[in-house]
């Protein structure tokens, strides 16, 4: 998933990828634990996924925290 993917995404549509992408990599490691998956990489491009949209929700969250100081 690119950058300019999660930036578009909702606040809430951020968190229900992001339980989707753990679920995903903790299938894919479970996978790999038993027996040799296809892709090993797989599993570092899923942490870069999770990374990704963690530090988006953050900004977010952030930027939000910023915005009701700057009101107040």
């Amino acid at each position: 998933m690119k950058n300019s993917e999660i930036i578009e995404l909702s606040q809430e549509e951020l968190t229900a990828r992001l339980a989707q992408e753990k679920a995903a990599l903790n299938k894919l490691k479970f996978a790999h634990a038993v027996s040799a998956i296809e892709n090993p990489n797989a599993i570092k491009a899923g942490r870069k996924t999770i990374a990704r949209i963690s530090t988006e929700i953050s900004k977010r969250r952030i930027a939000g925290q910023s915005e009701t100081a700057a009101e107040a």
